[in-house]
């Protein structure tokens, strides 16, 4: 596929995925998800040598949310299938990743914009960033996951708060309450988040894989479920490359040489 709507660059093992439509704060029209979803299946393919992925926005924002000028609000459209048959496939995609996702956020992410940003492993932002529900304001529920990993990162008080006030929250608060693991300085926005994509890029990926799902299963599982998932993840990670050479640099007091396998 060729990309219009958005940009890859890869770089030590780091697929750079920018939103690319900055004269309108990249507002998510219909290509940029289907770009968006091929950029990330194709990260994850058995041959790919893309360790982590990195999301960011061009210009001055993350994401507006969705393209309001598109054929959401014409006669006759459904928004619901609309969310069955792109949005909900994207991050259904992007939570059962192989690679760790990070996303950085620079400036607006609002609606979908906002649950993209969500769905990241690891989020963090510029102080300019300001975080916002939008749903509400057109009359709409928060969809794209938003309902899902809201209360689940900041809790049900505040996420009532957000999606039902549709009011806008810095980025300051965003790190307080739990929404983003950090904020730093704008200048500093990709620096910070290009380190951390490039640790994951050079760890332990078998481990990095099954943290992801111990860690979305650990939402429904039970106390004893979650740990035989622990047990069968951790047999998995014990058979992996990387395990026998994390213990032997360990033994050997160096560093750990992993190469993902």
């Amino acid at each position: 596929m060729d990309y219009t709507v958005i940009s890859v660059e890869h770089k030590d093992g780091v697929d750079v995925i920018t939103l690319n439509r900055p004269d309108c704060l990249n507002a998510i029209n219909n290509a940029l998800k289907a770009e968006l979803m091929n950029a990330i299946c194709r990260a994850n393919l058995p041959d790919s040598n893309t360790r982590c992925i990195l999301i960011t926005g061009a210009g001055r924002g993350f994401s507006s949310g969705a393209d309001l000028s598109a054929s959401i609000v014409s006669e006759g459209s459904d928004p619901g299938t609309t969310l069955l048959t792109t949005y909900n496939p994207l991050i259904t995609e992007m939570a059962r990743s192989k690679v760790p996702i990070v996303c950085a956020i620079n400036g607006i992410a609002a609606g979908a914009g906002m649950s993209i940003a969500l769905a990241g492993d690891i989020v963090i932002a510029g102080k300019s960033a300001i975080f916002l529900q939008a749903f509400v304001n057109i009359g709409l529920v928060p969809d794209a996951g938003s309902s899902y990993f809201l209360p689940r990162l900041i809790g049900t008080a505040k996420a009532n708060a957000m999606m039902m006030l549709g009011e806008k929250i810095d980025a300051q608060t965003a790190e307080d309450w739990g929404l983003v693991y950090k904020t730093v300085e704008d200048s500093e926005l990709m620096t910070e988040a290009m380190n951390i994509a490039t640790k994951f890029a050079s760890g332990p990926s078998v481990a990095y894989n099954s943290i992801r799902r111990l860690i979305r299963e650990s939402q429904t599982n039970s106390l004893t479920e979650q740990m035989s998932l622990e047990a069968e993840s951790q047999r998995k990670c014990s058979q992996s490359e990387d395990f026998l050479e994390g213990v032997t640099a360990f033994v050997q007091k160096r560093d750990a040489n992993f190469k993902g396998k």
